[in-house]
């Protein structure tokens, strides 16, 4: 498994803790430093996606909003919603440094890992209408709906 990958995991443990607390990107990833220890090479990145994620929280979330269509971003599991958080930060607010079919792959392998049975379904159908509205077209193709195995 790749550090970006690992990075994005301890990420979205942090952003899960964060949703159960009333800390904010900085205290949490300090206690989460405290109780799971991580190696320095992965704690960079995932600090990046937590602090980025609560910087533009507010706009992530209108942006799933409009793109989950029936769901609204407080009905979603915890971990989908946040699997959604960080992949539409790396997406829209990375700069080009992710590229948006890659955010999107990476997401739906987390959401095998530690979503439900319906997860990566869920989250690949959400960045792949989020793709389309922002105009970048749509992943379909490059990341077809996972199937049950």
């Amino acid at each position: 498994m790749g550090e970006r990958t690992q990075s994005r995991e301890l990420a979205l443990k942090v952003l899960y803790q964060m949703e159960h607390g009333s800390e904010g990107a900085e205290e949490a990833l300090s206690m989460f430093e405290t109780h799971f220890p991580a190696p320095l090479r992965l704690r960079g990145y995932a600090e990046r996606l937590v602090k980025g994620v609560e910087a533009h929280r507010e706009e992530i979330d209108r942006l799933l909003n409009q793109a989950s269509r029936r769901w609204r971003i407080v009905r979603m599991p915890r971990v989908d919603r946040n699997i959604l958080r960080m992949a539409c930060y790396e997406m829209l607010f990375s700069s080009g440094e992710v590229p948006p079919k890659v955010a999107i792959n990476e997401a739906v392998e987390m959401a095998k890992r530690y979503g439900g049975e319906e997860s990566p379904a869920f989250v690949n159908g959400v960045l792949d209408s989020l793709l389309a509205v922002q105009g970048q077209g749509s992943a379909q193709e490059a990341n077809p709906a996972p199937h049950s195995e």
